[in-house]
């Protein structure tokens, strides 16, 4: 009776990327990691679009506004950039893109204080105080001192705010005037439009594939949505849907943020003159110490456990965590 020799380690770049990123040891396939990659890229792509929306177009004190496509570009170059810089650093597989939550208190509250290259400049400090927690070990030891329950809830929360954030964007939840929050069911009180119809078609879909365990069913489900509203649109020019200056709903039955037509070039050189367009010159003038530091605390509070509760789904959801919720090289991540 003869035992086969081990199979050799395999010495090429596939195994050399197997290694570094401890994906066989993880259960995973290159394969397996190609698909997910995919998928999270899809699913997170909304905020290069959704980003903008809520960024530009918000004068601050000084009356300036952010252009629409210089910040789609730095925000796809920052996601792609913190992306590559944390799988290469934790070898762990998550994305990295800007924050919903934080980016609509920057507009909707900070620039009301101060300039817009000022509140970057807040959210630059924010980011360093972060990194001056983790690199001292505080950043975990609090982690680590919250219990894994409230950790899991806060993963719960971050995913009902985003859930909530798709229900508003489909026009089943809007805001009923100009100034009140989104509280309101569908766009003048009715859901039956056809871009509502085509997000139930598209949530139903994925929903199925996501039960049957296709692989691949959330990529599948998004694309299929995606060319099923661009191909609805070709036939029947449905338009977006406004807001006249005295707050009445223009084309009520139309898309909510943008129309999935497609126009113009696919390829154009990024606009990323806003990068660098920091001022820590603040105007203690317009602005108290006090203000500033309160919003830094804000930012770095919600900073802190937003990727507190996000870190802490993904890696469980991945396979990574521990019966704590804790997961490796979390100090480097």
């Amino acid at each position: 009776m003869t035992t086969a020799p081990p199979a050799p380690a395999s010495t090429g770049p596939t195994g050399t990327l197997d290694r570094f990123f401890e994906i066989s040891k993880r259960g995973s396939t290159i394969g397996t990691e190609i698909r997910g990659g995919l998928v999270t890229f899809v699913t997170m792509a909304y905020i290069v679009i959704l980003n903008p929306i809520i960024l530009s177009g918000k004068p601050d004190v000084a009356g300036d506004m952010l252009d629409f496509n210089a910040v789609g570009a730095a925000t796809a170059l920052t996601a792609g950039v913190m992306t590559i810089l944390f799988g290469v650093v934790t070898r762990l597989p998550f994305g990295f893109a800007a924050g919903l939550g934080i980016n609509a208190f920057v507009a909707f509250s900070v620039v009301g204080q101060v300039t817009w290259p000022e509140a970057m400049a807040l959210v630059m400090i924010n980011g360093v105080v972060i990194v001056l927690l983790a690199a001292t070990g505080l950043r975990k030891a609090i982690f680590d001192a919250v219990p894994f329950q409230l950790k899991i809830a806060i993963t719960v929360g971050i995913g009902l705010f985003i859930a909530f954030i798709g229900f508003v964007n489909s026009g089943f939840v809007t805001a009923t005037g100009a100034s009140s929050p989104p509280v309101g069911l569908g766009v003048n009180g009715s859901v039956a439009t056809v871009p509502s119809l085509l997000f139930v078609i598209t949530l139903l879909l994925t929903g199925i594939l996501v039960a049957l365990r296709i692989k691949g069913g959330m990529l599948i489900g998004l694309i299929g949505g995606t060319v099923l509203a661009v191909v609805v649109e070709a036939i029947w020019h449905i338009g977006a849907r406004g807001v006249d200056d005295e707050g009445n709903v223009v084309n009520p039955g139309g898309w909510g943020l943008t129309v999935p037509a497609l126009n113009g070039s696919p390829v154009s050189v990024p606009d990323l003159s806003l990068i660098g367009a920091v001022d820590f010159s603040f105007d203690l003038g317009k602005v108290s110490l006090v203000a500033l530091v309160m919003i830094v605390f804000t930012l770095l509070f919600t900073n802190f456990f937003d990727a507190m509760g996000t870190m802490t789904g993904l890696a469980k959801e991945a396979n990574l965590a521990d019966d704590n919720g804790d997961f490796p090289r979390i100090k480097s991540a």
